[in-house]
């Protein structure tokens, strides 16, 4: 097979007992992903872009067990068509299992690429690596496996095949060369002793090859560098290095890194050069430059010991990947951050169930009792304490973005107003207070309730790094962001922003802590003293605003908050929050049939519309719900279910099957998320329909009595 024809190669086999699994496999190989990273390396070293206009479908063959494997890889190599990958079953009983397997092809093939499929009850990592060795051709996959993973390492693992065949024919290539130059040097210099012409001619070929040499060095877009093994002096360096390193050519030769102080971390070049002195070379060193603007980089150091002139020197590649560990980085953060919010809007949706229980009954004893009744302040703990856990649960929704903004044109002065006059109820008198916000702050769309809660957030975070006094500025202005500058961070883009800051006189965040600050539970303070919510709430909010936070901090020097919001182009009306009107909230002898899971909740509901008059009817499913409503046929008017029922009859599809049946039928849904939620039965419920958990007693009568007044047309609206 050719280089052309290895770069090429997507051949794959897969060997499994399992004809479903060889299926499975064939229909996700069906495209080739992008693999920038690979794409790059393959320019670097060949110095040539990916070859996107070949075929990208894999070639899938399969084989149910090893013997039947290694026979069709055999007849593979034997037609010049090798396989670059296999994906092998651990199991495949009787015959080999997937590990002997595995080690009778290594044997005759060892740079074919392997995937060990293995459930947890098989052999381990170590085991395997006992059994065949530590070997970068080998990857293990758990099973089940995801499309996506199989995906990228059939992609990755065919390129780095190919990569690897055509480095191995460029190094034979190179070995011939090299070989022909001896042969050619040999010749002439048996040719010297017999005519002096022929010396000239070798010092001309060897003019020649330097030159080569000297081109391909300094045009070579990789950052290269030749330094002496002895006195580690710089000897040469192509334009690459210098980038790299900030200096100039005349700078950098004839000095030494230490000198220079281009090692951040001196022990790192210490190591590397033993290592050096022992194996002669070294081979992708993770460390860090420091330039001469004193920026650090990230670099993938590779080093080869070799002979100029009988001395030993040092040829040095130096990749810098400083933008790519940020990236990655980042990505790792932002999985965490997502699967984080996850589990907590799944256990806050639960828990709030809990809650309308104990706020339900404890809100009916306290209004039963009479004034001075022995009980009522441990009633009103109960209370408070309930209204304190409703409000943490509303932190997880909105860190998780289950909570929907209600946004609205808006302008920031108001929402500053409005946090100035509630700061002195949780700030000390020893914190100053200043807000500031020009007159011409142009209007974002946003949730007024929720930039409250981030500025009531900061401010309290604020006035904990100041437990002995300080000073907080809170203030607003418009910033224009061009594509200089956003190009400086992922979540930063061009355009016009209001920008609401938070600064404090406080003690600092340390260089070790401020990547960790806006994680979920994530908290500095003392048992007891903190959620770890506020910051993450912050977050949340601020991206379901399309927006983002900033960070600066010294320590010993204060913070500052920066928070990014889009500003409105043009003048929008700004809606003002109208008073809610009050109805009756008694009942008329109206039937309910009220579908809820929750046993304690479902009486707790039943019992405070029987007390207002109205008469219920029980579902805990959706199934029941259907049964009570054949039973009881053209004599219900209202049906009060939750969205998520145990049967799979949800909220929304019992409602249309019941309306369908009976269109006066009025609906109200019940949740622990908001109405409105993307990629839930929430998406098309209006605020009007719908009753969030926790809810008082109160509030569930008034929204029943408003739901049961409405006309009919408006509800059909």
């Amino acid at each position: 097979m050719n280089t052309h024809e290895c770069a090429r190669n997507k051949r794959v086999l897969v060997i499994d007992d399992n004809p479903s699994i060889h299926e499975d496999i064939r229909k996700i190989l069906c495209k080739r992903p992008q693999n920038s990273r690979l794409d790059e390396t393959e320019t670097e070293l060949f110095g040539r872009g990916p070859t996107r206009g070949l075929d990208t479908s894999f070639e899938v063959d399969g084989a149910t067990q090893g013997e039947e494997g290694l026979r069709k890889i055999h007849e593979a190599a034997a037609a010049d068509l090798p396989y670059a990958l296999a994906f092998v079953d651990v199991r495949m009983p009787p015959g080999w299992d997937g590990v002997e397997t595995v080690a009778r092809i290594w044997k005759e093939y060892p740079d074919l690429h392997v995937v060990i499929c293995t459930a947890h009850s098989d052999y381990s990592w170590n085991e395997m690596v006992e059994h065949l060795g530590n070997s970068d051709n080998l990857l293990m996959l758990k099973k089940p496996f995801d499309t996506a993973e199989v995906l990228q390492l059939a992609h990755s693992l065919t390129r780095k095949w190919a990569i690897a065949r055509e480095i191995k024919s460029r190094f034979h290539e190179l070995d011939d060369l090299v070989s022909q130059q001896i042969k050619e040097l040999q010749a002439a210099n048996a040719e010297l002793k017999k005519e002096i012409a022929a010396r000239t001619k070798v010092e001309h070929a060897l003019r020649l090859s330097e030159e080569r040499f000297s081109q391909a060095f300094n045009a070579s877009p990789v950052p290269l560098a030749i330094q002496s093994l002895l006195t580690e002096e710089y000897i040469d360096v192509n334009p690459g290095f210098q980038r790299v390193t900030g200096y100039s050519r005349e700078e950098l030769i004839g000095r030494t890194p230490k000198h220079l102080g281009v090692w951040h971390d001196p022990d790192s070049e210490t190591a590397m050069m033993q290592k050096l002195r022992r194996e002669m070379s070294a081979r992708n060193l993770q460390c860090r430059f420091r330039g001469k603007s004193g920026q650090i980089s990230d670099i993938l150091l590779s080093v080869e010991v070799v002979e100029l002139d009988g001395k030993p020197y040092l040829l040095m590649i130096a990749q810098d990947v400083t933008e790519q560990l940020k990236l990655e980085t980042q990505l790792r953060q932002a999985q965490k951050m997502e699967a984080v919010g996850q589990l907590a809007a799944g256990i806050a949706h639960d828990f709030n169930n809990i809650l309308a229980v104990v706020q339900g009954n404890s809100s009916l004893l306290l209004t039963s009792k009479p004034p001075g009744a022995s009980d009522i302040k441990a009633l009103e703990s109960i209370c408070a304490a309930a209204d304190r856990a409703s409000k943490l649960v509303r932190q997880l929704l909105t860190f998780s973005r289950k909570q929907l903004p209600e946004l609205h044109p808006m302008n920031i002065r108001d929402t500053l107003t409005t946090v100035s006059e509630m700061l002195p109820r949780v700030l000390t008198p020893m914190i100053e207070v200043e807000v500031q916000a020009p007159e011409n702050l142009p209007n974002v769309c946003a949730d007024a309730g929720m930039l409250e809660s981030v500025l009531m957030n900061l401010a309290v975070n604020a006035r904990d790094a100041m437990p002995d006094g300080g000073r907080i500025k809170i203030s607003a202005d418009i910033v224009e962001i061009g594509p200089e500058a956003a190009s400086g961070t992922p979540e930063m883009r061009e355009g016009r922003f209001v920008r609401l800051s938070v600064a404090d006189t406080g003690c600092g965040i340390s260089p070790e802590v401020l990547p960790r600050i806006f994680e979920p539970f994530f908290t500095t303070k003392p048992m007891g003293k903190g959620t770890g919510l506020g910051l993450a709430t912050v977050y949340g909010i601020t991206r379901q605003h399309s927006g983002w936070v900033e960070v600066e901090s010294k320590l010993n020097q204060g913070t500052v908050f920066h928070v990014l919001l889009p500003a409105i182009e043009g003048a929008e009306e700004i809606r003002k929050a109208q008073p809610p009107t009050v109805r009756p909230s008694s009942g008329g002898g109206e039937t309910m049939l009220v579908v809820e899971d929750e046993p304690d909740l479902r009486d707790l509901v039943s019992q405070v519309l029987e007390s207002q008059g109205y008469k219920v009817v029980q579902a805990g499913s959706g199934t029941v719900a259907l049964e009570t409503w054949t039973k009881h046929a053209g004599s219900i008017h209202l049906l009060l279910t939750d969205m998520v029922m145990p049967d799979g009859l949800g909220g929304r599809k019992l409602a249309e099957r019941l309306t369908s049946e009976d269109p006066r039928l009025r609906v109200i849904f019940t949740s622990g998320y908001s109405a409105g939620m993307p990629g839930t039965e929430l998406a098309t419920v209006e605020e009007r329909q719908f009753l969030a958990k926790p809810y008082r007693p109160s509030a569930l009568l008034e929204v029943v009595r408003r739901c049961l007044d409405q006309p009919h047309r408006e509800l059909a609206a």
